[in-house]
């Protein structure tokens, strides 16, 4: 609880002693005239000075700039009202619970802003430098890429970085959500914002702190709330238009019949202040955008990062979720998966290691992964007069012999008889000294994740999923059946992808009904155009990285691709919540402005109206922080 709000618990309290006093002079006739001006009056206005100050100045503020029609204007009027028919205690009353209502609203808030707000402690306070053989705190702002700083245990990493000296574990669970710590050793990336764990870490700074990925991230969460819903820029513009009209029929209310029918006019000022007190948009007002941060609160929890509530509310209606294949569904990691024939593996794998030692490529780092495996720390002899043959392969020369590694072109060029493979996977064909040796087949893995995240998907009402894939056609088809994908396009290029995502949005959009929505899934580095052409675009973050950040509306920071469906869930019960609040709000509001105009309701069942609706309208919408993604 902050400061503020426990000053205002205080004043409640106060003024709610004082009511209570007031109400007990009353009844027990103790104290005379408490129904008349001036003493009525001048006792209850104690109370109501001390619980409504700050609401009669904002009110006044406001008109002063300009805005007249807000709930604080309301409030006045409708309390002013009370007092002018001789209604003191009502008027107390009014006040009081509207109070009442901002308190709860002002808790449910904070609660809700605790989630985020634990992201915004990920910013650190100062990095360490070594000067003159003392460590030096310094801002993080000051330093400079290239600069190495020092992490001691259980401090925040603070900048961006390569470790080059020590070994730890980190913590990266105010990022990613995930609580089991990372081993970091020299040569690992580390990002800002993680907690450093038992060991001293020397690192050399990648990043400046503004281009860090803790700079980002608070970015991204500070600029959420200025991204509205469809439903609250409806709800805005609603109040906007709806508090002078009911306060137009609320002064028509108190002054036409009177007139008309004659006389009266004490009852139906009193029923006009009644209509005020009940017309408040304020469950509505505040409910509203309270939910979608609840849900944002809710995602940040799960490692999620949501730039603004309408992303939230597109992913509440998403019925096609597509993705990209390597390095979202796949680990992007190739590795050896077949050697051909299986007797001569060990020969084989010394071949391709010599043949592919030199190369950078991810095909070339797997064959060798392969091969030490088999052969730990055993080197074959070196290859020369290497020459890299485009698009088919490398010739070279080992043990005096001519060796070619590559694929099926290669082999015909050289005039190689060779037995073609039929499976899925790249493939590396070897031939010595004019000779078929055999062949090595390398293959990206899928995530174990990802098979449950379909099944997830499925399951929580996405009608469609589809795989966009560079690879070959019999590869793409096989991940997609491992996967339990709906539809698979291959052999794609970026730009293919985009005009696929385009055809598929123009398929939904066939339908008169309200356009469902389309999701695409990638890394946030290759597929920057598709993610920014989907309605919503969700990136692999890698823990942050800065193209993830920039170009998706929905970040998954860990690339847990499961948590596509844990926000899909989130999404769809924070709607429910929105649609509850309005629904109820609107409904109770209706008939209770009908009772009051026809002088059937009172001013308790007025501010049931208001501040009831509106405490539970917040409770509801405090739901949806407490979201799971489990249902």
């Amino acid at each position: 609880m902050t400061k503020k709000q426990k000053k205002m618990l205080v004043r409640i309290a106060v003024a709610f002693l004082l009511y209570a006093v007031l109400l007990i002079l009353k009844e027990t006739g103790t104290v005379k005239g408490m129904k008349e001006f001036p003493k009525g009056f001048l006792l209850y206005l104690i109370p109501y000075l001390v619980i409504g100050w700050d609401i009669l100045w904002k009110a006044a503020r406001n008109i002063r700039n300009g805005q007249i029609f807000d709930e604080n204007f309301l409030m006045t009027l409708a309390t002013f009202g009370a007092f002018g028919v001789g209604e003191y205690a009502e008027a107390v009353a009014v006040m009081l619970f509207y109070q009442v209502g901002e308190w709860f609203q002002s808790y449910a808030v904070n609660r809700s802003r605790a989630s985020i707000a634990e992201l915004m402690d990920i910013c650190p306070e100062y990095a360490n430098m070594e000067e003159d053989g003392q460590l030096v705190q310094v801002d993080p702002y000051d330093v400079q890429t290239g600069s190495v700083i020092i992490i001691k245990p259980g401090e925040r990493i603070p900048l961006d970085g390569v470790v080059v000296d020590g070994t730890s574990m980190i913590d990266t669970s105010a990022l990613t959500g995930e609580s089991v710590p990372r081993k970091v050793t020299p040569g690992s990336d580390i990002i800002s914002g993680c907690i450093n764990g038992n060991g001293i870490l020397h690192v050399r700074v990648t990043k400046e702190f503004e281009n860090s990925t803790v700079s980002k991230i608070l970015e991204m969460v500070e600029n959420a709330s200025s991204k509205k819903a469809k439903v609250e820029n409806f709800i805005t513009r609603f109040a906007k238009y709806y508090t002078p009209v009911v306060v137009i029929a609320a002064v028509i209310l108190a002054i036409l019949p009177p007139v008309v029918l004659g006389g009266g006019w004490s009852n139906w000022i009193q029923r006009a202040c009644i209509f005020l007190v009940i017309s408040c948009p304020c469950a509505l007002v505040i409910s509203v955008p309270l939910s979608f941060f609840g849900g944002i609160g809710a995602a940040s929890k799960a490692g999620v990062l949501v730039k603004g509530s309408n992303y939230l509310e597109a992913m509440a209606d998403v019925e096609t979720v597509v993705f990209d294949k390597t390095g979202t569904l796949t680990k992007g990691e190739f590795k050896v998966t077949e050697v051909l024939p299986e007797q001569k593996k060990r020969e084989l794998l010394t071949l391709a290691y010599a043949a592919e030692a030199y190369s950078d490529h991810p095909i070339a780092q797997s064959i060798r992964e392969a091969y030490l495996e088999e052969k730990k720390d055993v080197t074959p002899e070196k290859i020369s007069d290497a020459k890299e043959i485009s698009g088919c392969g490398i010739c070279a020369v080992y043990r005096g012999k001519e060796l070619l590694a590559g694929n099926g072109k290669l082999m015909q060029t050289y005039g190689i008889s060779f037995e073609p493979y039929r499976g899925i996977g790249t493939v590396v064909y070897l031939a010595l000294d004019g000779k078929f040796e055999g062949t090595v087949v390398i293959s990206d893995t899928i995530k174990e994740q990802a098979p449950e995240t379909i099944r997830l998907l499925k399951q929580s009402g996405v009608k469609k999923t589809v795989m966009l894939t560079g690879d070959k056609k019999e590869a793409g088809e096989e991940a997609a059946k491992e996967l339990g994908i709906d539809e698979v396009y291959t052999e794609l290029l970026p730009g293919d992808k985009v005009e696929l995502v385009e055809q598929l949005l123009d398929e939904m959009s066939g339908s008169g009904e309200k356009r469902a929505k389309l999701a695409f899934v990638g890394d946030g580095i290759n597929d920057a155009p598709v993610l920014g052409r989907a309605d919503v675009g969700i990136a692999m973050g890698s823990m942050g990285s800065d193209a993830a950040i920039e170009a998706a509306d929905i970040v998954l920071m860990d690339d847990d691709t499961a948590k596509i469906a844990k926000i899909t869930a989130i999404a769809r019960k924070t709607i429910r919540i929105v649609r509850q609040n309005i629904v109820f709000a609107l409904a109770v509001k209706a008939l209770v402005l009908v009772l009051g105009a026809f002088g059937m309701a009172n001013m308790w069942e007025a501010v049931f109206a208001d501040v009831g609706v509106a405490v539970i309208a917040i409770l509801n919408a405090m739901r949806a922080l407490k979201t799971d993604g489990s249902k």
